[in-house]
């Protein structure tokens, strides 16, 4: 039988409740239970004034607007503030009635340029919510999972301007400096001078011609392998076991995750004690990043990495070290003596021309014209070869497995489900800000269904019953008649 909808009701006057229309298993409910935001007053209180101005907009407010924003993957504020206006939900969420007027979009983007700029709020909300996932026991660090992604800056690729930049030099660079002069000096050899420029607290500093946007001046080319050439900035973040992120550090798209890697590792390190495996893939397989997850202690998880010699000639590793003699034999069984130690921090071991001339696997060997073959060994090539020999052992299989479970899945979620494919926003500061927010949302949200599942949120309490009953109560008491209601 057709039936046809009477449109009429839409326009009559009902007596609701808000929260009654949230239902109770949404996830904006969830995550309310599971976090309390008031902790952000003490945190933002010194950005404004006791006793002066107008009153602000509530910053808890702000914040969630920019929780809703990365949550739901909506791509800009404006079109953030058009459905909290139309969605009831996020009302709730905000604390907002049937009536009230949503703040105006461009709100957030003045208190962020006038106080959240220069403070570590958004750090503070990460912690915070990683702590609650600390302190119900979600979080299992036994092994630590470190990869990095590429996030799109909002910049032409085709604007910029090539030119000469400083940059600071990786702090290894001193003590590796340091070992090669002690390397060269044990072998005989003169010490080399430093001839790069020091800032004023002893870090070395090096030039180098970089493509300088000319829209977006810190963010840096990106360009690896098939992907697109473009302006980016990349996001290292380190996980554990359940896919809560332990930090997130960003940097200009142009610079290589070993770089970035010591500021995660130390900041994650210091926050958990229990960390025993470190998991990286192949882009950190170098020795000073091997070197640092073992002086910590922590055994360093890597795959296999590539040779980059040229096909038809002889792999590395088919040339033998000797670590008694300090020497390499070669496939034809000949040695191949130290030389020297460059500045690098590679010992070069270099063949014998005599014999190297009249050898049958020359060709497969070198085509140098001075018929000498060179072999270079770094001088932390040890820590390399240890995370080689933990690839092998069952337990390093099974922890790189799960990268495409644990780190892997993180960014997949936040690009498909969170917006991290490009960012609006321009300078480092700002993408930071905005990345170490969108990682704890999505800690916060595993966070909410977490407890949901363990039973660990407070029971949903129904209030509109209590307040119908006092209204009909009222309504007894005084005699008012209720005119279109039912009896």
């Amino acid at each position: 039988m057709l039936k046809k909808k009477n449109r009429v009701i839409i326009d009559q006057v009902e007596f609701v409740c808000l929260s009654e229309l949230v239902p109770q298993d949404h996830l904006l409910r969830l995550v309310d239970a599971s976090i309390k935001f008031d902790f952000i007053y003490d945190e933002v209180k010194d950005l404004y004034s006791d006793t002066t101005g107008r009153p602000s907009i509530d910053p808890v407010v702000l914040i969630k607007l920019l929780v809703l924003q990365i949550l739901y993957g909506i791509t800009s504020m404006r079109q953030t503030i058009s459905d909290a206006q139309v969605n009831l939900a996020y009302r709730w969420f905000l604390g907002y009635g049937f009536q009230e007027k949503i703040p105006h979009f461009s709100t957030f983007g003045k208190n962020y340029e006038r106080r959240f700029k220069e403070s570590d709020l958004f750090e503070k909300i990460f912690e915070r919510v990683l702590f609650e996932a600390i302190e119900c026991g979600f979080i299992k660090a036994d092994a630590v999972f470190f990869d990095a992604s590429h996030v799109k800056a909002n910049a032409n690729k085709n604007k910029y301007v090539k030119k000469m930049a400083q940059h600071r030099v990786h702090k290894y660079k001193r003590e590796l400096m340091i070992e090669i002069n002690a390397d060269r000096e044990s072998h005989g050899k003169k010490p080399f001078t430093d001839d790069n420029d020091n800032d004023s607290d002893g870090t070395m500093i090096e030039e180098k011609e970089v493509k300088e946007s000319t829209t977006d001046p810190e963010s840096g080319m990106f360009h690896k392998g098939e992907k697109e050439r473009c302006f980016a900035y990349t996001a290292t973040v380190a996980c554990e076991r359940n896919n809560f992120i332990l930090g997130v550090k960003t940097a200009p798209g142009n610079v290589h995750d070993s770089q970035v890697f010591t500021d995660v590792f130390q900041d994650v390190i210091e926050k958990f004690n229990d960390i025993k495996a470190v998991v990286a893939d192949s882009g950190y397989k170098t020795p000073g990043v091997c070197r640092e997850i073992m002086q910590a202690n922590k055994i360093p998880v890597m795959p296999y990495k590539r040779p980059m010699t040229k096909e038809g000639y002889f792999k590395k590793y088919e040339y033998v070290y000797d670590e008694y003699y300090d020497c390499y034999i070669c496939p034809n069984n000949q040695v191949l003596k130290y030389s020297t130690t460059n500045r690098e921090g590679y010992r070069e071991y270099k063949s014998n021309p005599k014999i190297c001339v009249q050898c049958s696997l020359r060709m497969q060997c070198t085509q140098s014209q001075n018929f000498t073959k060179v072999v270079n060994r770094h001088i932390w090539e040890s820590c390399v070869e240890y995370a080689e020999d933990v690839r092998h052992t069952h337990q390093g299989q099974d922890l790189y497995r799960r990268r495409s479970q644990t780190i892997e899945r993180v960014f997949a979620d936040a690009k498909e489900r969170h917006g991290m494919r490009y960012t609006r926003y321009r300078g480092l500061r700002k993408v930071q800000h905005y990345l170490t927010l969108l990682f704890a949302c999505m800690n916060l949200k595993k966070l909410a269904m977490w407890k949901k599942k363990r039973g660990m949120l407070p029971p949903f309490s129904r209030t509109f019953p209590s307040m119908l009953s006092k209204f009909m109560k009222l309504v007894t008491i005084n005699k008012i008649p209720l005119v279109g209601l039912p009896a």
